[in-house]
């Protein structure tokens, strides 16, 4: 793979993968204009995913710590908990249980696990058709369509007040259900998430924040599976220079494109990404018949 291309596939992933216009859909797109092949491999995508990911842990590393935090004291609340479970077994009633859950960022934390659970099994059981769903470039533009009247449902809700406190276990469920349907190309995983989030109530700022946190064990989890089916592809790849260039641009890319959306979301609301999403989408449909 030469460098330019590298670098285009860095810049396409790391400007649509946060922005609420869909990178699957825009790569399917483009593969289908110019006539090439824009499959990068196993290798570069996993690199160019590690390169958005570390984009996303610098934007929101203050959270990300606290969560890490949290979760280890919740591991040994419930340790506690069961240590005195077993003395109270002993008829000793000294001992009185403590609250696992007893912060917001605890609640934030067990949220973005509960979301996790049905993501990996949307995303485990619908791999290979998600993958097949890139080719039919009518559907991308249907999905690309269906991002666009998401985001013009989310702000129909912009005036939420919801916050963490109120928000319910069975919400992060859904919204766990949405992040996996939206792997499927043209439909943007975080403008699904985030129409999602404020439809069940959430206000803006945590339905923008808690999409981009719960996709964190998402996007490391798809890494990972990745790895494994790397094989042996050489690191030592002649290629290398281009992958990791390619992974540097999703990864600025990405953190500008993050920091621009949540500067743009706090005054403004979603009607250029809306309107963006349903051309493309036509656009898509049109090229699909006439190409």
């Amino acid at each position: 793979m030469n460098i330019l291309k590298s670098i285009f596939l860095g810049i396409i992933q790391g400007a649509t993968e946060f922005l609420p216009v869909s990178s699957s859909g825009h790569l399917a797109i483009f593969k289908k204009l110019f006539g090439v092949n824009l499959d990068s491999g196993i290798y570069f995508d996993v690199l160019l995913h590690f390169g958005t990911l570390i984009a996303l842990i610098i934007v929101f590393h203050d959270d990300i710590w606290h969560m890490i935090q949290e979760f280890f004291q919740m591991i040994g609340i419930v340790l506690v908990n069961l240590l005195v479970f077993i003395r109270r077994k002993r008829k000793d009633t000294r001992y009185t249980y403590f609250k696992v859950v007893n912060s917001n960022y605890k609640k934030l934390v067990l949220m973005v696990i509960v979301s996790t659970i049905p993501t990996g099994i949307i995303g485990i059981a619908g791999n290979e058709l998600m993958d097949r769903a890139g080719d039919v470039l009518w559907l991308v533009g249907l999905c690309l369509m269906g991002t666009g009247v998401l985001l013009f449902i989310a702000d129909r809700y912009s005036e939420n007040t919801m916050k963490i406190k109120q928000a319910k276990y069975s919400d992060a469920f859904f919204i766990g259900i949405a992040q996996g349907v939206a792997t499927l190309p043209g439909l943007s995983r975080s403008g699904t998430t985030i129409s999602a989030g404020m439809k069940l109530g959430f206000n803006k700022n945590l339905a923008i924040k808690y999409s981009f946190l719960m996709s964190v064990p998402a996007v490391l989890g798809a890494v990972i599976v990745k790895i494994k089916n790397l094989k042996g592809e050489a690191f030592g790849s002649h290629n290398l220079p281009g992958y990791v260039l390619g992974a540097v641009a999703a990864g600025v890319t990405g953190y500008f494109a993050l920091r621009f959306l949540l500067k743009l979301v706090k005054t403004k609301n979603y009607k250029g990404f809306t309107i963006y999403c349903l051309a493309m989408g036509v656009f898509a449909i049109i090229l699909n018949f006439i190409k």
